[in-house]
């Protein structure tokens, strides 16, 4: 009874939006140009500037998977390929919209295996973000995460105690930095026009023990002696008040007037500790800076880079294109297999991380690029006279991939084999999953024989949550 509610669940959450469908081929028979897709983004990002600040996946994590949670593991891997079944099942429907005989049996697109299971299932995230936000007592210096929505005003925020995903010292950070930020006099940052300061905690540790905490911080008005007050006291509630506890390897400060502000926006300032934490995957070290990339499942990831790795390919002739490579961790996880390591990351400090990260573990068929894909890829495939084989690794976030990402893989007949990584197939993915599969169309500049879906893998990153990594392989 409580597999079929949440099945039930799921489909409602999975269900398309009219503007998703709208954007996608079959709906009108044809690929959205990119001046369509940019002014559908922008649309996109004019409702979400209507919600309310710093609410991501996480936070509204306890209003979508309540249910899910409550169900044994194996379970959860049933309803999780239920899931990816229908993202199948709809991919090959747009595909035949196209006029491509996508259908295979069970109406999917191609063959799609089991889940593969996390190989831990509680408190497993090596990353949270916390909000600041008013408690169900009314308290505004609440920490946590969001529950309710935006458009029924019942958004509440509350401590992240019974979220099983979350480990116990990040919780622990968290009630710190709630006792401090209660104690100042200075208010939280509940709306940027109602003024305020205390805003969003970011926590990240490492199998190593080591702990990262992110404090972000408004500024408003204040100076910078009052802002280099509020500095040392947070360092001393942390370095030798009751946040010591926390045993933190780094704390940082941003003053950010922005929900998301990058490092080259306003730099992270270390008021304690070092740097970097540092994490092992697959016998390599990798170094991580407060912004960059990791995923989130130390754990899930060495088994989702092992099985890249094997459904690869890869000779010792290849040429890995590593696009939104992070610190490099797929790439530098099969340097081994492949003649040289193509990365691209529009988050510097990120590809900082990822040339240390070469160098430390004696990589050195390797070249990592700062800057958006969309930017690099083009101009590093217009010219591609290389005669090895060209393999892609695409790992983006839930923006998915720029069209002119795509469009430059689609025009270079070097690439013929592709592996997607979509922690939300069902979303932006969907979009380049069809522009890499339709029809060649030069009027749109995509002139390149399609890519065909192959194969497909679900990997189980974020157990007690209906999200779910997908490796889809594309080949022509």
């Amino acid at each position: 009874m409580a597999l079929s509610h949440a099945l039930r669940l799921l489909r409602r959450h999975l269900r398309p939006s009219s503007a998703l469908l709208s954007s996608l081929p079959g709906q009108g028979r044809s690929l959205p140009t990119e001046k369509t897709a940019t002014k559908w983004k922008e649309k996109k990002k004019a409702r979400e500037g209507c919600r309310v600040p710093g609410c991501s996946w996480e936070e509204r994590l306890a209003n979508v998977v309540t249910p899910l949670w409550r169900l044994a593991y194996q379970e959860q891997l049933q309803v999780k390929y239920e899931s990816q079944r229908k993202i199948l099942q709809t991919l090959a429907s747009r595909l035949e919209d196209l006029g491509i005989a996508a259908q295979k049996p069970g109406g999917l697109c191609c063959p799609l295996q089991p889940v593969v299971p996390s190989p831990v299932i509680n408190g497993y995230r090596n990353k949270s973000t916390f909000s600041v936000n008013r408690g169900p007592d009314g308290n505004p210096k609440t920490v946590g995460l969001y529950v309710g929505t935006g458009r029924a005003r019942n958004i509440v925020c509350v401590k992240a105690n019974h979220m099983e995903n979350i480990p116990p010292k990040h919780k622990q950070v968290a009630q710190c930095y709630e006792e401090f930020i209660r104690r100042s006099p200075l208010d939280p940052c509940i709306l940027f026009h109602e003024g305020g300061h205390w805003r969003e905690l970011v926590v990240r540790t490492t199998s190593c023990g080591q702990t990262m905490a992110i404090i972000t911080f408004h500024p408003q008005e204040l100076g910078q002696e009052a802002l280099a007050t509020q500095k040392a006291l947070l360092k001393g509630f942390f370095t030798c008040g009751p946040g010591r506890v926390c045993d933190l390897t780094s704390l940082y400060f941003q003053e950010s007037t922005m929900t998301r502000c990058s490092h080259e926006q306003s730099p992270f300032q270390l008021l304690h500790g070092e740097p970097h934490i540092f994490e092992e995957v697959l016998g390599l070290k990798f170094r991580i800076s407060p912004d960059a990339f990791f995923q989130v499942n130390r754990g899930g990831a060495e088994v989702l880079y092992q099985a890249v790795g094997e459904l690869s390919q890869a000779g010792g002739d290849t040429v890995l294109l590593d696009i939104c490579c992070g610190t490099g961790t797929i790439g530098l996880s099969l340097a081994h297999r492949v003649s040289k390591i193509i990365g691209i990351e529009v988050v510097e400090k990120a590809i900082e991380d990822a040339r240390w990260n070469a160098a430390f573990n004696g990589i050195s068929n390797c070249e990592f690029h700062s800057g958006k894909a969309e930017a690099v890829l083009p101009q590093l495939l217009s010219s591609w006279e290389d005669a090895r084989p060209l393999l892609a690794v695409v790992n983006p976030s839930r923006a998915g991939l720029h069209y002119r990402v795509v469009r430059a893989i689609r025009n270079c007949k070097s690439v013929r084999r592709l592996l997607y990584i979509s922690c939300k197939p069902e979303g932006e993915a969907m979009r380049n999953f069809l522009e890499l599969c339709c029809p060649s169309d030069p009027g749109k500049k995509l002139a390149g024989e399609p890519f065909a879906p192959t194969l497909a893998i679900p990997f189980d990153m974020f157990p007690h949550t209906v999200h779910c990594e997908l490796v889809l392989l594309f080949t022509r």
